[in-house]
């Protein structure tokens, strides 16, 4: 449901081309004729298939890195407005913290397990000022609303593309 909420509203679904969530979210992207970029840890789609034993049928475009699993996470996050957590283990928290550290927005989808029903702690305890904004919702539909609004907002202000400590 949250690859099709994203599209429905006119966003392209930028994933880390992997299998699991990611994938479903693509899968769901793809039913309503939405358009899906992969960022690939791998060098080629050889790589991509046989070493990550990752998906690829479903992409519009995969864009491969080479810079392994951890690597692509920069690319990933740094291509995307507004990042997404859902579920996760250690490397959607790394995605969490390259997106907070940049000064992302970053929608969380609680009640999903994982990485994601940790955040609103991990933030507390990170006690670090960035130009981050987190929002929580444990329905995919109103979160990517309220994501949309909190971006618009953040384009007027001038911070939306901005790492923390850049001018305006």
């Amino acid at each position: 449901m949250l690859g099709e909420t994203i599209v429905r509203h006119g966003c392209i679904l930028v994933t880390g081309a992997c299998p699991g969530l990611p994938h479903e979210a693509v899968l769901g992207a793809k039913t309503i004729g939405g358009l899906v970029i992969g960022i690939s840890p791998a060098l080629s789609l050889d790589e991509h298939v046989q070493r990550y034993h990752s998906p690829y049928e479903e992409y519009d475009a995969l864009i491969f890195v080479g810079s392994g699993l951890m690597g692509r996470e920069i690319t990933n996050i740094r291509t995307c407005d507004i990042v997404a957590i859902v579920g996760g283990r250690s490397g959607t928290l790394g995605e969490f913290c390259i997106a907070y550290d940049e000064g992302k927005l970053i929608a969380v989808l609680t009640g999903t397990g994982g990485i994601a029903d940790h955040i609103e702690q991990i933030v507390s305890v990170i006690n670090k000022k960035t130009n981050a904004d987190v929002i929580y919702d444990d329905d995919p539909c109103v979160l990517i609303e309220r994501a949309l609004e909190v971006h618009q907002r953040r384009v007027e202000q001038g911070i939306a593309y901005l790492p923390p400590g850049a001018d305006a």
